[in-house]
């Protein structure tokens, strides 16, 4: 039952990271600084540029402004990646997992899903009125299918042993549930790790090759050669800086969010040890055989 569930919201995830990839071309940083440039350039006066020609005088009835403008040119994200080279695919790459599975924990995460309220509620209080035995619960947390309900699992199959054992029960199910928590979070880990080094890998990259077109080609008195080779190559790392720290964000926020869920579930096993343990059934038992005493003496009075 929750393998397919788990497969949908896969799938539903990768959807929605495609559509917001897609999107995030209109509004890209990147994207925005490279309009900003192109922006600056295009109210430069033409005169200024070594080797063209003097900007045409105004004609009659036109301002002087309007003949120093061009129109303003725009880039949208593929032109950016184009420009920044071939590693500009593999940050691209590692940005739509990092949506993708960000998308997923964020689904699975969810404190309704982990630890759903209705079903812990019911099961401790049918526990502590006694009106539950090993079947009964053992059966409600196979119908609840949380993974709250696979920690409560294993303690209520040592149900009548000894506290110790059923503590263990609990410890073993509880780090097999925390590795299904933290699922793909190594994944998020290492996309904010490796983006920045191929983003600064691009940049060496661009570089070399921005210093070799200029020792190649007559570049004196032309520094827009070597600025446009260095702003080309420093997209890398803007682009890996702009995929890792998000990535960075979201794993040190799931990480926490994972271990606030594991503290909650273990103080939620140890009220399940307190019930079902031997020492404490077999102190139920002395508490009802003296209640019973105690009522056959007022009887007898």
């Amino acid at each position: 039952m929750s393998r397919p569930r788990t497969m949908s919201r896969t799938w539903a995830a990768w959807v929605i990271s495609a559509a917001v990839l897609i999107g995030s071309c209109l509004l890209s940083p990147l994207a925005l600084a490279q309009v900003g440039a192109a922006e600056e350039l295009a109210v430069a006066i033409p005169g200024q540029q070594a080797g063209l020609a003097e900007p045409a005088a105004p004609t009659a009835g036109q301002p002087a402004a309007m003949t120093q403008t061009a129109p303003i040119p725009t880039k949208d994200l593929w032109s950016v990646i184009r420009d920044g080279g071939p590693l500009m695919i593999p940050i691209a790459f590692s940005s739509l997992l990092l949506v993708a599975f960000v998308f997923e924990r964020m689904i699975s995460l969810r404190r309704g899903r982990v630890i759903p309220r209705p079903f812990v509620t019911r099961f401790l209080q049918q526990l502590h009125e006694g009106s539950l035995d090993r079947d009964k619960a053992l059966q409600l947390c196979e119908d609840s299918g949380s993974p709250v309900s696979e920690v409560f699992a294993g303690a209520v199959r040592k149900w009548g042993r000894p506290a110790v054992e059923v503590e263990q029960a609990i410890i073993d199910n509880g780090e097999r549930v925390t590795n299904g928590l933290r699922k793909y979070l190594r994944v998020i880990n290492g996309v904010a790790t490796v983006t920045p080094l191929l983003g600064l890998l691009g940049t060496v990259v661009g570089m070399i090759r921005a210093f070799n077109n200029i020792a190649t080609a007559d570049a004196l008195g032309r520094p827009e050669l070597l600025a446009k080779g260095i702003g080309e190559a420093l997209l890398t790392t803007a682009a890996g800086l702009t995929v890792a720290i998000p990535a960075l964000i979201c794993y040190l926020w799931f990480v926490s969010r994972v271990d606030r869920l594991i503290i909650d579930i273990d103080a939620m096993g140890q009220e399940v040890v307190n019930v079902i343990s031997a020492e404490e059934l077999e102190n139920k038992k002395t508490r009802a055989t003296k209640s019973r005493r105690n009522k056959a003496h007022e009887a007898a009075a």
